[in-house]
């Protein structure tokens, strides 16, 4: 029997087909190149594009350095998370974490290096990966989502090492506190988890929730973002944006922000967040609220700063969400351009 042959998508339909796409298209995850030159940018169709970062900044740039250099399929679901190493592009979806080398996608040859699935209780299990970590003096990778366990893998020999069992729900986010070998998570069951890396331990637990001062019922428990810096930390989502001293389990201070945050990171003597709303949100640590900086946006889910030391020229913040759009800030004050799938 003949197989009957594909028909190809009419011209005019393919751009109403792609006209659709980028409508609907969601930005989860960036991540700057080694080199501090790109960013790459996964969405939700499982694609991540690379964007030239010299190029857009060039005062000779033209509309066209602010449109990718090269798109391909990473995953067939959406790229929840990508990290850098020094050589390599990390990028996570639904239950398996691939590896591409820079310096191929560079010269627009996008192959996979290597693809791993961490062990899973059962092998219908396909959960989501929501946060990488990458844990330099170990040279090791730390993965979490829909499984609520954090599991360790070896970038050496690609095996996992460890799971950190804990929380009772989705974990949505990751940070290291990189003066000790020390990890924090939070998830959906609204609790922060402290996790030893030396005795694979959980060591502190903080839920957010239950403080009368960060409690916002209305909005759910789930922690969708944090950060670190030393003794301190910030965090947000459905209990109100909050700086936390981590030795006394304190709340020091509750940030006046009403929309659920998405993205936090500390930044010099600020807090930079985002979240519903199209605005990057700059916060003294006092409470303050020092500007709102307005993106092209309605929502946002990550934010990138670029202070790698071998591209100064190319130091910029960017900000992406629900649109095909990746917002660059040249300085914090507004935004300079956009790029674009």
């Amino acid at each position: 029997m003949e197989r009957a042959m594909p028909q190809a998508v009419p011209l005019g339909q393919m751009e109403v087909l792609q006209a659709l796409q980028r409508l609907h298209m969601i930005i989860f995850s960036q991540n700057v190149s080694p080199c501090g030159k790109f960013l790459a940018a996964g969405n939700n169709y499982g694609q991540i594009a690379i964007f030239s970062l010299s190029a857009s900044l060039s005062s000779e740039a033209k509309e066209e350095s602010k449109k990718p250099m090269v798109t391909f399929q990473a995953h067939d679901g959406p790229v929840y998370s990508m990290v850098s190493t020094d050589r390599h592009l990390l990028s996570a979806g639904d239950g398996e974490v691939k590896a591409w080398l820079w310096a191929e996608i560079l010269k627009k040859g996008c192959k996979e290096l290597w693809r791993r699935q961490p062990p899973y209780r059962t092998s219908l299990e396909v959960p989501e990966i929501n946060a990488l970590l990458l844990v330099p003096k170990e040279n090791s990778l730390i993965l979490a989502g829909g499984d609520c366990q954090l599991h360790t893998m070896d970038l050496e020999t690609g095996t996992f090492t460890r799971a950190l069992w804990g929380h009772t729900d989705y974990i949505h986010c990751l940070a290291l506190r990189e003066r000790s070998p020390e990890v924090l998570s939070g998830g959906e069951d609204g609790a922060v988890r402290l996790w030893d890396l030396r005795t694979a331990k959980e060591v502190q637990t903080i839920e957010v929730y239950k403080h009368e001062e960060c409690s916002r019922p209305h909005n759910g428990r789930w922690i969708g973002c944090l950060a670190t810096d030393s003794d301190w930390m910030v965090c947000g989502g459905g209990p109100a944006l909050t700086l936390w001293h981590l030795r006394s389990s304190t709340p020091t201070t509750i940030f006046p922000m009403r929309a659920p945050q998405k993205h936090v990171t500390f930044y010099q003597d600020l807090i930079l967040s985002a979240g519903q709303g199209r605005c990057v949100n700059q916060w003294q640590l006092s409470g303050e609220l020092k500007a709102q900086v307005p993106g092209s946006s309605p929502g946002l889910l990550s934010l990138s700063l670029n202070q790698q030391p071998a591209a100064p020229e190319c130091k910029v913040l960017t900000a992406a969400g629900n649109s095909c759009r990746v917002d660059v800030f040249t300085n914090l004050g507004y935004r300079a351009f956009s790029l674009s799938f």
